[in-house]
This record gives structure tokens, C-alpha cells and sequence, in this order.
């Protein structure tokens, strides 16, 4: 199994996902300025989207999109129970919050990282952003993570797109409840692995 990533994207999700379920995989850095791999490879023929994550298989089959991947290797190791069992109402609560994370967070943060965008559009970015995390900061009240004291690749996800606030100076420090959930999830021995191996930590 390998996993396509690039530092810090949002294929560092899977990463952590991967390494908390104890499953074997190849790291392999793709590049998303050059859209290449360090043999030279181009990576659109891997992703013709050209953007990570990509977990491709044993067999060749190429999975794409993060809430998508994570939930199959949940699915991988349900003993770990990284994701409630299918068909249940958790799972659809789990499925909604990674559909929340995706659509509301990931790609609130999208606008920021374009070079040239006008400062009037950031800001309105940060504050559609600080509704959504104000939120999220309200569901993390009295819990330790998203679905409650179990970690889920939900939270994962959330952690991974939350780092990107200091890249682009979204201030979250008034979430209070979002902090303290990301200093527990960053003290994981898996995600301590997952960064570290993306040149994230020391």
C-alpha cells in the first residue's frame, strides 16, 4: 500500500489514520508545486486532479479524497475503532462531521493560500472560517474529541486542516475547547510518528 502525501497538506489525515491502525504502507512525497515524485514520475498520471492524498493498494486501485480514504482504513482495522461500525448512526455522525471538516474547514482555508488575493476577500475567508470554528469549539465542549472519548479519523482530519490556521493567521485562540483538543491529539504517539516523518517536528 502507499500513500501519495505532501508535507503538511491534507494528506497528513491518512498519514496519521494509516499509522494508528498499524497498517503497513510506502510514504511517497508528491510534490504539489512540480506535480512530480522524486523518480521524476508525473504525478497527474497517478492523480489527474494533481493534488494529494492518494492511497493506492496492493492491487493497483487508487483512492482518492481524504473523508474517503480515512473511513477505508478505518474499515481496515475496526479493532481500533477509528471509525463506529458501518450502518450505524454513528458512522453517519462520524460521515457528517468528515463532510463538515471537508466542505466547511478544509476548503475554508483554501482562499488563503492563494498569492494575490485581495485582503477584503481573506478577511472575509477568516471570518466565514471563525463561524464554522466557533462551532466546532462548541460540539468539542466537556468531550475529547469529536464522537466523544474515542478518537476517530474525524479528529484526525481536524487537527490536520486546524494547523494551517498559523500559516495564514486565522487567530483560534479564543477556542478554547479547539485547543485543548489539538494539544491532546498532538500528543499521540501516531501523529507525533505522522509529522515527524513529514519534517513537521523534530
Amino acid at each position: 500500500m502507499k500513500l501519495y502525501y505532501s508535507p503538511a497538506a491534507c494528506s497528513l489525515a491518512p498519514h496519521i489514520a494509516l499509522i494508528e491502525a498499524g497498517i503497513k504502507f510506502d510514504a511517497v512525497l508528491a510534490s504539489t508545486k512540480t506535480h512530480k515524485l522524486a523518480d521524476g514520475t508525473d504525478f497527474y498520471s497517478i492523480n489527474p486532479l494533481g493534488y494529494v492524498p492518494v492511497l493506492e493498494l496492493d492491487d493497483g486501485t487508487r483512492l482518492m479524497e481524504g473523508a474517503a480514504i480515512v473511513q477505508y482504513i478505518a474499515d481496515l482495522a475496526p479493532e481500533k475503532k477509528l471509525a463506529p461500525a458501518n450502518g450505524t448512526m454513528d458512522r453517519y455522525k462520524l460521515q457528517s462531521l468528515l463532510h463538515f471538516i471537508s466542505t466547511e474547514i478544509h476548503k475554508g482555508f483554501a482562499p488563503l493560500f492563494k498569492p494575490g488575493m485581495p485582503e477584503e476577500a481573506k478577511q472575509m475567508a477568516k471570518d466565514s472560517l471563525a463561524n464554522r470554528l466557533k462551532w466546532v469549539d462548541g460540539e468539542l465542549a466537556g468531550k475529547q474529541f469529536l464522537m466523544g472519548d474515542t478518537f476517530t479519523v474525524a479528529d484526525g482530519y481536524l487537527f490536520n486542516v486546524t494547523n494551517w490556521a498559523a500559516f495564514v493567521k486565522v487567530d483560534i485562540s479564543s477556542f478554547t475547547n479547539l485547543l485543548a483538543f489539538r494539544e491532546r491529539v498532538a500528543a499521540r504517539p501516531a501523529v507525533q510518528q505522522a509529522m515527524k516523518a513529514e519534517g513537521l517536528i523534530k
